[in-house]
């Protein structure tokens, strides 16, 4: 076994009971990790350990965990980006041409833009991440889309009802059925995702794509509400999914009925900073009592960022939260949107994934937008530079 000490954290987030506030702030302390795990967190110098890290100045707080992520693509959108600056409203239809550059690329090319983005997003602070496929469309191309993203991630999520792909335009309960009856049969994936939404996949397709999901072994999570509202919310709840994600022009009753669920209300804050769909969302399902999750919803067409520090400002200036709430969201609730207890939370027996930030607060997360205040990333109390699963 290695053991190892953060000393003198001038603020450490535990996100657990035995510290102060909604974030369970401790000041001054000790976090004693033993091969990976946190073993004490206490005050004082320990003895006995292998190694020691003076964190004077500096906040220790849970790696971030983006829930929702779509990273396995070819090519970029730019264009499409520009053209919203100029006022054109988004509706979704750009996905066709990543869809294209996708299918065109090798199993390399899409690993190696996967990797560095991931690279990006451990620079920043992730320590988990959700990867979902959706950008193949075609039961070849979904299956190489999950391998690649296995080798990422144990979060991997079939998206293959994303939108209705070009070929299929004329007859889309051909491709459902194709969804049903082969993509996901041959799935390797542990979750199962639906755009359903106006202008992806109606609430009948969708209800019927995630219990032939749940039929093969798969956990249910839905897209639902970033466009219009509609019946997402509603069949998530009634199949129990871990996470509805987007939920922009969700309706009073659907917030209610997520906070009374157990199914996380993931909202995505860059994805709002780049389509302005929109404002003070958050506010709504935190005063509703709602579980709540941020995530990157990093994707080449409407939220190209990996940096969970980002969203988290961006949640703050314009969905409404606290930074105490964007914290937690982007930590806690993201490992609830995942159904996982040993990261998010600091306190023994947890996995000892961690951030250090070179501030003497986690206030600065939001108060210095665009700095990387990111001194050291760690996955299991190691230090790492590149993502590795």
């Amino acid at each position: 076994m290695s053991s190892v000490a953060f000393t003198n954290i001038a603020t450490l987030v535990t996100n657990a009971s035995h510290g102060d506030g909604t974030l369970g702030v401790l000041k001054g302390a000790t976090l004693v990790v033993e091969d990976g795990l946190i073993a004490a967190i206490t005050q004082g110098r320990p003895s006995g350990v292998d190694n020691e890290i003076d964190c004077s100045g500096k906040t220790l707080l849970p790696g971030f965990v983006d829930s929702h992520s779509h990273l396995i693509f070819a090519g970029d959108r730019a264009e499409e980006f520009s053209a919203r600056s100029r006022g054109e409203k988004y509706t979704a239809g750009g996905i066709a041409s990543t869809v294209g550059a996708t299918r065109a690329a090798s199993d390399s090319d899409l690993a190696h833009n996967a990797q560095r983005l991931l690279n990006e997003a451990l620079s920043s602070g992730t320590t988990t991440i959700e990867i979902k496929s959706g950008y193949g469309l075609t039961a070849a191309d979904e299956s190489r889309s999950i391998e690649i993203a296995k080798s990422f991630t144990d979060e991997t999520t079939l998206l293959a009802a994303h939108v209705i792909p070009q070929e299929y335009k004329q007859d889309p309960d051909a491709y459902v059925d194709l969804i049903i009856n082969s993509i996901i049969p041959q799935s390797s994936a542990k979750w199962v995702d639906v755009f359903c939404d106006q202008g992806a996949f109606t609430p009948e397709q969708s209800e019927a794509i995630l219990r032939a999901g749940i039929a093969h072994g798969m956990l249910p999570r839905i897209h639902a509400n970033q466009l219009t509202a509609g019946k997402g919310v509603e069949i998530a709840v009634g199949l129990g999914a871990a996470s509805a994600d987007h939920l922009s022009k969700s309706t009073d009753a659907d917030i209610a009925l997520l906070a009374s669920s157990n199914t996380v209300a993931t909202l995505l804050p860059g994805a709002e900073f780049s389509t302005h769909l929109e404002s003070n969302l958050g506010r709504r399902f935190l005063d509703a009592g709602a579980t709540v999750a941020i995530a990157s919803d990093c994707n080449p067409g409407s939220s190209y960022t990996t940096s969970m520090p980002f969203c988290i400002a961006a949640a703050v200036s314009l969905l409404g939260f606290t930074v105490e709430e964007a914290v937690l969201a982007a930590t806690l609730g993201g490992a609830k949107a995942l159904r996982r207890d040993d990261i998010g939370q600091l306190a023994v027996g947890k996995r000892a994934n961690l951030v250090l930030l070179d501030s003497p607060s986690y206030i600065h997360l939001a108060y210095r937008p665009g700095v990387n205040l990111v001194h050291s990333t760690y996955k299991s109390g190691r230090a790492v530079t590149s993502w590795q699963k």
